[in-house]
């Protein structure tokens, strides 16, 4: 399935019932009054978490979406029947924006929320509502009213524990797929990583937490350049950000791209280069020898307060250290 993080759709809330004009007809009642019933309401549109999504992939073939209108309303006062309301379930972390006044209506983050996006008509009221002492006879009645309807834009910011950030082929899908069962789908160019993908790290029994890996950050992604804001958007919900780093370049070279990320999120988004991030030296089987030296000196050029780790993904060298770290820090 294609990951989508991003949809544009149309909803509509159904229209109310219209009020029925009606008089009694009964033998021996030859002045039987007024009994036109009410229309039903229409029905409402919400959103609400279904926590086994993580796209908005099932936007990409449908774009309207509208809830049942109300029923008329009859003789005998008998009323219409509501109209039942649409229930669009999307994933946790969908955000809702009103696509013509840009405006935020809601977030969907924790399983079981509801959102109310579209209400539906009111119901319209029949002639038995208008009787009185000087109107015995009404024919007047109400029509239902209209539904909301709206266009809306839909965006997903992933929510994991864990987001794993750096340059291309800084080995993020590699350390991925080491510690947890997911695969992420590279691409031929530059930067690997076609789209965010998660994978649990099942620690032990009782305890487990979420990594996504985000596609690979090249210089200029906050203005848009290579997967730009698409990558961005999805770590500020990330609790920590491991910063790897391909240990096999000069010193000068691997600061050069810690600092060139960092320069990064605090493009995008001033807070984030202050979130808790530890710097994760990759690939150190290419280089057992030095790996450690280099990353003391990398760690002191850049003046590193947060947590270091050397490993390897092939080797599997210190990832247990790493998940232990990452564990007691979430927990």
């Amino acid at each position: 399935m294609k990951f989508v993080d991003e949809a544009f759709i149309t909803v509509r809330a159904g229209d109310g019932g219209n009020g029925c004009v009606s008089f009694r007809r009964e033998r021996h009642l030859p002045f039987g009054g007024p009994n036109g019933g009410d229309g039903g309401d229409g029905g409402s549109v919400h959103f609400r978490i279904d926590e086994s999504l993580n796209t908005l992939s099932d936007f990409r073939s449908r774009r309207l979406f509208k809830a049942d209108n109300g029923a008329a309303g009859g003789g005998s006062d008998r009323n219409g029947k509501k109209g039942e309301d649409l229930v669009i379930p999307v994933p946790p972390g969908t955000l809702v924006y009103n696509e013509d006044t840009g405006e935020l209506v809601g977030e969907l983050v924790d399983a079981g929320e509801d959102l109310l996006v579209a209400c539906g008509g009111r119901r319209g009221r029949g002639n038995a509502h208008f009787k009185s002492a000087t109107t015995r006879a009404p024919r007047r009645s109400t029509p239902g009213e209209a539904g909301d309807e709206f266009r809306l834009r839909l965006e997903l910011k992933l929510i994991a524990d864990v987001g794993l950030v750096g340059l291309p082929n800084a080995g993020k899908s590699t350390l991925l797929e080491t510690i947890t069962a997911a695969h992420s789908k590279a691409a031929t160019y530059p930067f690997t990583t076609l789209h965010p993908v998660l994978g649990v790290v099942e620690y032990n029994k009782w305890r487990r937490f979420v990594v996504s890996d985000m596609p690979g950050l090249i210089r200029g992604a906050a203005e848009g350049a290579g997967l730009g804001l698409r990558f961005l958007r999805h770590i500020q919900r990330t609790r920590l950000l491991l910063h790897l780093a391909d240990i096999g370049g000069t010193v000068e070279q691997i600061v050069d791209d810690v600092m060139a990320i960092t320069e990064e999120l605090r493009s995008y988004d001033a807070t984030l280069p202050e979130k808790e991030r530890w710097l994760v030296c990759t690939k150190s089987d290419l280089c057992v020898d030095e790996a450690e030296e280099k990353s003391r000196a990398v760690a002191e050029r850049l003046d590193w307060r947060a947590p270091v780790f050397v490993v390897s993904s092939h080797a599997r060298l210190n990832l247990g250290d790493l998940n232990d770290a990452v564990m007691r820090f979430l927990s």
